[in-house]
């Protein structure tokens, strides 16, 4: 095996010399006679370095899609869906399995991955019935039951009240996975540049954190050397620690979560089998150990998460899809030099830049937390993002060496709520421990939302309760308000410019080459038929 796979590497499985392709080909055909099972096999962990970069991701892609069942280890009995630093059950007397196997809040809640990242294509966002209850799975089978007294069995909380559908979960829209692999490589770089910055503060000093042209606040380091993070804007709590530490904030960039609280698209997919399907990998469990007590050990290997990782950040990316009408494409350009002078770019930045060749995107993520894939643990696998062998559309460099990822976000978190009593906050703050009582006291604060590719797959806003990008608009408050009256004083041709601007960010139809695509007036009768 090689110790670095290069980005086209492409290699073969080999098998012993006594037995031929055709006849391990029949053998397993008939081992799987009767067999109810999503994929006939795994990868082995290896055999991620040998498969070509396109027969990796078309693995990734059968296991993205794959509808998990309970021959295979889809389910957790005894499990519940955190993850391993709390996974048994509160209940162990009363395991999940049938009728217990499936729970809509509390999980497992689907058979696939596509079950809820499907529009408009596989990979992508979700409908409102695909919605996601974040923090939901801490709860053994969620019944809401006022007979049921047993913390996180069914109906009670931490703090010992009884929880309701409006405070169990924080309840969020499933988004795009196109362009995931540029958007984690912006925050890597980003990472970096914070780091570095962070690194040259001497004692007594601030600094300006910035990076990839995005500003951060500020940072600054007592005389004793202990750091001050109360001044540094967007950056989850996750990464910052508390005030006045020896220790130095991490500054790690999370761009996954409505709310910024994963770092890896790895991070995400070991998480999202665990709590969604009941699968539990290897790396995060221990190789040949039966955490959820279903009889399966190493229901995913190393090598399987590596496939399904690299799918999603080789998904294509998001580009624009505008009319022929004349009078459409007016009020598209109206509404682009509109939604600059009304604010909104100032967060949803239309470009960033990635630098050096950031755009090599490598497994695993060196800020990987424990539980998932560490650096050295295994030989690094790397991927052209910009390569044409991946499905298009691609991003290109310029002819400054520069990717431009048109993502119209900053990576950072906003407070976009009026206050404590906007409904469009938050029950639960899952940057705090969940025994703490900053947990139940909710969140207002959100990850700019990426507009590439959103306006086909609504409904909109962080919990996919608005039907029309309007209202979307008319919810951005908090630290967004001064944007939003500046919109609503705007004549309603402007408003509806600017509408119909960001009514053409799409993800494209399968096999596009080109990021800007015209739509004859023909086809907008008859879209996607």
């Amino acid at each position: 095996m090689k110790s670095s796979a290069s980005c086209w590497f492409v290699g073969t499985v080999v098998f012993g010399a006594s037995l031929s392709l055709a006849a391990v080909v029949v053998a397993q055909t008939r081992s799987l006679i009767g067999k109810e099972v999503a994929l006939a096999r795994h990868l082995k962990d290896g055999e991620e370095f040998e498969l070509s970069i396109q027969r990796l991701i078309a693995f990734g892609d059968k296991t993205f899609e794959a509808k998990w069942t309970v021959q295979e280890g889809a389910g957790r009995p005894l499990s519940k869906g955190t993850g391993s630093s709390t996974p048994t059950l509160s209940d162990p007397s009363s395991p999940l399995v049938f009728p217990r196997n499936f729970n809509r809040v509390s999980g497992p809640d689907s058979n696939s991955c596509s079950g809820c990242h499907n529009e408009p294509f596989v990979g992508g966002g979700g409908d409102r019935v695909t919605a996601v209850f974040v923090e939901g799975n801490r709860f053994d089978f969620a019944t809401f039951d006022h007979n049921d007294g047993i913390p996180l069995r069914g109906a009670v909380a931490e703090n010992g009240q009884f929880t309701t559908l409006q405070d169990i979960a924080n309840e969020r829209k499933t988004v795009s996975m196109n362009g995931s692999g540029f958007i984690e490589m912006l925050a890597r770089q980003m990472t970096a540049a914070l780091q570095e910055e962070r690194n040259s503060l001497q004692p007594g000093k601030s600094i300006a954190l910035t990076a990839n042209g995005v500003n951060f606040g500020m940072l600054s380091r007592n005389a004793d050397g202990t750091w001050d993070t109360s001044k540094v804007e967007g950056i989850t709590a996750l990464s910052l620690g508390r005030a006045n530490v020896s220790a130095p904030p991490t500054l790690i960039l999370m761009p996954f979560q409505q709310a910024s609280s994963v770092v890896s698209l790895r991070q995400f997919t070991n998480n999202a089998f665990n709590q969604h399907h009941g699968m539990q990998s290897s790396e995060r469990f221990g190789a040949g150990v039966d955490e959820d007590g279903d009889g399966f050990v190493d229901e995913l290997t190393r090598a399987d998460i590596t496939a399904v990782t690299v799918y999603q950040a080789t998904l294509p990316v998001p580009g624009q899809v505008i009319s022929d009408d004349p009078d459409v494409q007016r009020a598209v350009a109206n509404g682009q030099q509109l939604f600059k002078q009304v604010g909104c770019a100032s967060c949803h930045i239309p470009s960033l830049p990635l630098y050096n060749k950031g755009w090599i995107y490598s497994e695993p993520s060196p800020y990987n937390p424990p539980g998932n894939l560490q650096v050295g643990q295994a030989p690094s696998l790397n991927v052209d993002l910009t390569s044409d062998q991946l499905p298009g559309p691609r991003l290109k460099p310029d002819r400054n060496g520069v990717v431009w990822v048109p993502a119209f976000t900053d990576l950072k978190l906003h407070n976009l709520c009026v206050n404590a009593q906007d409904p469009n906050g938050e029950a639960l703050n899952q940057d705090v421990a969940t025994t703490s009582p900053q947990f139940a006291a909710g969140n207002q604060f959100f990850l700019t939302r990426k507009l590439w590719g959103f306006a086909n797959e609504g409904p909109y806003m962080h919990h996919g309760k608005f039907t029309t990008i309007r209202e979307s608009i008319g919810a951005h408050n908090g630290e967004a308000a001064a944007s939003q009256k500046a919109f609503n004083t705007l004549s309603d041709y402007d408003r509806d410019s600017i509408i119909e601007y960001l009514k053409t960010f799409q993800v494209l139809q399968p096999g596009t080459r080109s990021l800007v695509v015209v739509q004859h007036e023909h086809e907008r009768d008859n879209d996607f038929n």
